[in-house]
């Protein structure tokens, strides 16, 4: 698959969901079909592999259509035989503004249709979809920017660390269920604390619609890391830490009013064989 098939193939599984609709919303890009960094990587490692993602608001009905517009959506895409996310499930649909996760069973893409809250005392909302690819290799096998790359003026000095922080963001990511958001100067960068211990840190971003979607993120995040044995201490509604007992990683999920949720992880990097600490 190249990025052009990819992008072809997202859109028709946006207008599989679309075009029977009723009433017939108008689509409004929210996210243009593009290609950007894999962040969900099979084997945990950093690659040259690129996803396309696109999203689009469903707009020119009344608020009130939003949760029919995303049970539409679900029914159209199972019957294509689409499934639920394993790590989703279905829907609850006495939640007046919910959310579907599915994903093709042949070709692996995911999709999502949502229902964000414009006025709760009156039952409004704003349905939207997105659409992401499989990761597939980049046109031409040159490497593509990617979330995971480290600046190229900070090599990393330990692959142990770094596929480490790699698989704990993957893991986060697959859990969160959330769309990668692409911001400049984000990466795995190596940094170093005030007694000279080296670590890596990982920042990445997702994007929500909204602040009650992203709250519902976070706590998918918290559920991910206390099944997994992390310690969790929450921030609020929409803020959490987690230490990871075994390797001493320590992860932070944040998000905003707006549905944008920020993600750092901190790996220690192991001390040269023979070095004294």
């Amino acid at each position: 698959m190249d990025d052009q098939q990819a992008i072809a193939r997202a859109e028709e599984i946006l207008h599989q969901a679309v075009d029977g609709m009723t009433p017939r919303p108008i689509l409004k890009v929210v996210r243009p079909a593009s290609v950007g960094p894999c962040l969900a990587h099979d084997d945990h490692t950093e690659d040259d592999r690129v996803q396309v993602r696109l999203g689009y608001q469903l707009t020119g009905v009344p608020g009130t259509a939003a949760k029919s517009l995303v049970k539409q959506a679900d029914e159209a895409w199972r019957k294509r035989g689409y499934a639920y996310q394993p790590s989703a499930g279905a829907p609850d649909w006495s939640d007046p503004f919910p959310t579907v996760y599915l994903r093709t069973k042949n070709d692996d893409f995911w999709m999502d249709a949502t229902a964000g809250v414009l006025d709760r005392a009156k039952g409004e909302g704003l349905a939207a979809i997105t659409v992401t690819s499989p990761c597939f290799a980049a046109a031409g096998g040159s490497a593509a920017p990617t979330a995971h790359a480290a600046s190229p003026h900070a090599p990393l000095a330990d692959s142990t660390a770094q596929r480490r922080v790699l698989a704990h963001s993957s893991r986060i990511y697959e859990a969160l269920r959330a769309p990668h958001a692409q911001i400049p100067g984000e990466g795995l960068t190596p940094v170093n604390d005030h007694r000279g211990r080296a670590f890596l840190h990982h920042t990445w971003s997702a994007k929500v619609a909204g602040h009650e979607e992203a709250t519902r993120t976070v706590a998918r995040g918290q559920a991910y890391f206390e099944a997994a044995g992390w310690v969790v201490r929450r921030q609020g509604a929409a803020a959490l830490r987690g230490l990871n007992p075994e390797d001493h990683s320590v992860a932070q999920i944040v998000a905003d009013d707006a549905g944008m949720i920020r993600v750092a992880v901190t790996t220690p990097v192991p001390p040269p064989p023979g070095t004294q600490v």
